[in-house]
């Protein structure tokens, strides 16, 4: 008996609904801070959002619901996904990779979130300062660590909350400025026809550019996890698709506001973001004063959207690991479970990484070589990443055409033709992704793009072959794992 409420007891922690998952995997989508880069590219970005969205993002989620809603694939993920269909060694090295980008992209998120922070606090030093920096970012990292123990169902309402103040209303804010900025009989700063959004060459820069926006729409299938958490698995293809749509009408509205108002030269990345929307609110008639206060405002809303997109982060593939951890995939500590069924070991074995890598990033922040060894890193994390998609769409095609008979909720599309268009666009995406992150950035020197390579090349393949080192120990860790049971 008491087992039985032990049970009820973890489902009721971790039970959440569709507008709660919807959260979580928006938060780890749809990025604010990250409209000043595409904004950048003026016109074209709207060429490149167009690809990036209907050529892939969409591919993403529509499989993602599909494999998704099959009996017996809602936990784990895309490695339950890829084990299905590739085998054991494939769905875990999917995981590990997904598991793995992360790391350096929850340090990034943590550093927009300060630099936000010391806007709204007028405090330089909270952004400057190696030692605070580092220490604010533990506070972040561990702090949604500790929350976040009481069950699955703690992360979906900070997500929810999150979301609605962090991206909803700062998204919706900046259409209404752009629409005012319009009304007032200002100009447009770009012009948008076929010609300007078009790429005037297809040079390697140019191809090299297109890679942010294929990764700005990455993260869809991260809170495929929690499918077995909803009180209704079935409407998880529903939340896909409306994350879809939220997600491209956004980029596009975030871009084209920025792009067509503020000066090419004027526009900041990183923390750009919040002096964007003080360029609109003073061309809206806004005084000095006014502005500089909403702009410290906005910079809270924002940073309080990353910490829903690192909340999400935190529990999304860690919840997948926990699963493989499970089955023999990680040692046995790593399979147990709090009272509440949240694998707490996997998390802090991820804190410690993240720790590790925020220390090495921000105390060697500064020279040459550190900056190359920070773009490596955030090379290396897309490298991976794109790997992990393309042995998902592998497993969809897989799925699609020796697995019919698998019964399943909701289909990628009614046509089998069309889904495997489909599976191929996203895996196609997927590989030019991969390829083109190994091509150096064009300001750098000869030197430096060596440098760039063989780091690069060095470190991919380490990590690559990680997981399969790990593999060779999952008989005597399942072992283990029975044992302790």
């Amino acid at each position: 008996m008491s087992d039985n409420k032990s049970v009820d007891a973890v489902n009721k922690a971790n039970q959440i609904t569709g507008f709660q998952l919807f959260a979580m995997t928006t938060s780890m989508v749809m990025t604010v801070y990250g409209f000043a880069a595409f904004a950048q590219q003026g016109p074209t970005a709207l060429f490149f959002l167009f690809l990036a969205s209907i050529l892939w993002f969409v591919p993403v989620t529509r499989t993602s619901g599909e494999m998704a809603s099959i009996n017996g694939w809602s936990k784990g993920g895309v490695f339950t996904w890829t084990r299905h269909m590739l085998g054991e060694q494939a769905g875990w090295s999917a995981l590990f990779y997904q598991w793995v980008h992360i790391t350096v992209g929850m340090c990034t998120m943590m550093y927009f979130i300060i630099g936000c922070l010391s806007i709204t606090f007028k405090t330089p030093a909270l952004d400057t300062n190696p030692l605070i920096k580092f220490i604010l970012m533990m506070i972040i990292l561990w702090g949604l660590i500790a929350v976040q123990q009481k069950g699955t169902k703690t992360t979906g309402k900070i997500a929810q909350w999150c979301f609605t103040i962090g991206v909803i209303f700062p998204v919706f804010l900046l259409l209404f400025l752009f629409i005012v900025y319009l009304a007032k009989g200002n100009p447009m700063l770009i012009h948008i026809t076929p010609k300007t959004i078009m790429p005037q060459k297809w040079s390697g820069n140019v191809l090299v550019g297109f890679v942010p926006f294929i990764l700005a729409f990455a993260g869809a299938e991260g809170s495929a996890a929690h499918v077995k958490n909803l009180k209704n698995p079935k409407v998880y293809p529903k939340v896909m698709l409306a994350l879809a749509v939220c997600a491209i009408f956004s980029d596009i509205i975030g871009t084209m506001s920025i792009a067509s108002t503020i000066p090419h030269d004027d526009i900041q990345l990183s923390t750009g973001i919040v002096y964007a929307f003080g360029a609109l609110l003073k061309a809206a008639g806004l005084s000095a004063g006014a502005v500089t206060m909403l702009e410290r405002i906005i910079g809270l809303l924002l940073a309080i959207g990353l910490i829903g997109e690192i909340a999400s982060w935190v529990v999304g593939p860690n919840a997948g690991m926990h699963e493989a951890a499970k089955e023999g995939y990680l040692p046995a500590r790593f399979s147990k479970s709090n009272k509440f069924g949240i694998a707490t070991n996997v998390m802090i074995l991820q804190g410690v990484v993240v720790s590790i890598m925020a220390a090495l990033l921000t105390f060697g922040a500064g020279g040459d070589k550190t900056n190359v060894s920070f773009k490596t890193a955030m090379s290396l994390t897309v490298a991976l990443y794109t790997l992990m998609y393309m042995l998902m769409f592998i497993a969809y095609l897989v799925l699609t055409n020796k697995h019919e008979d698998i019964p399943r909720v909701a289909h990628a599309a009614k046509s089998k033709v069309l889904r495997n268009i489909i599976g191929v666009l996203g895996f196609v995406l997927s590989a030019f992704g991969f390829v083109v992150t190994f091509f150096p950035p064009a300001d750098y020197t000869a030197s430096q793009a060596h440098t760039y390579l063989t780091l690069l090349v060095v470190a991919f393949v380490i990590v690559f072959i990680i997981p399969f080192i790990m593999y060779r120990f999952h008989a005597k860790w399942a072992r283990d794992v029975e044992n302790n049971k």
